[in-house]
């Protein structure tokens, strides 16, 4: 007996351990052997459990995962979809307005005139609350960022190197360049 508690008891064993010198008492091996199966029994049962148990999780993970990415993917679609209605809701008076100019019967050409630079300025605004800004250009330095140059012109009324004339205006959307100003700029040949 002196040995098997120097080794612990059969209940105590691991696997990878011997199991103790048997006692020339007949009933413990006896008991010896039925516990130790017993024990890797119920060790391999909890492992199998455990083991269906992570499975189990990591496919609902997945499932999970792959749910969120279809409803991310139909999101960003409906998004690419529509990103444009709410600027298109504002234009639309603009189209209405410049519909009336077209039908309506102006008694001279200044009032026409008059009308049109309304539409004009309506339309300005519009661009404005969008975020969207004309890039200044006439007697601003030449900037290659956001003017480009159709012509250069030899004159010594403006400076070397400054835009001395628009002929299209450029715009940029908060931070980035939508279109660069064409411009004519100034050469002194001094």
């Amino acid at each position: 007996m002196q040995s098997k508690k120097g080794n612990g008891s059969s209940s105590e064993l691991e696997l990878d351990h011997e199991l103790p010198p048997a006692d020339n008492d007949e009933e413990p091996a006896a008991q010896g052997a039925t516990a130790a199966p017993q024990e890797p029994q119920s060790e391999l049962e909890r492992l199998k459990a455990e083991r269906a148990a992570y499975l189990d999780r990591a496919a609902r993970v997945q499932a999970e995962f792959e749910n969120f990415r279809k409803r991310n993917a139909k999101a960003q679609q409906e998004y690419r979809d529509y990103a444009l209605a709410d600027a298109l809701k504002t234009l639309l008076p603009i189209l209405d307005s410049l519909d009336n100019a077209l039908k309506t019967n102006a008694a001279s050409l200044q009032d026409f005139h008059a009308g049109i630079e309304l539409i004009d300025k309506q339309f300005h605004d519009v661009l404005a609350k969008l975020g969207v800004e004309p890039v200044p250009a006439e007697g601003a330095p030449f900037d290659p960022n956001v003017h480009q140059a159709i012509q250069m012109v030899d004159t010594e009324e403006a400076e070397d190197n400054h835009v001395i004339d628009e002929l299209q205006r450029g715009y940029r959307l908060k931070d980035r360049l939508l279109r660069p100003a064409m411009v004519r700029v100034a050469r002194n040949p001094k």
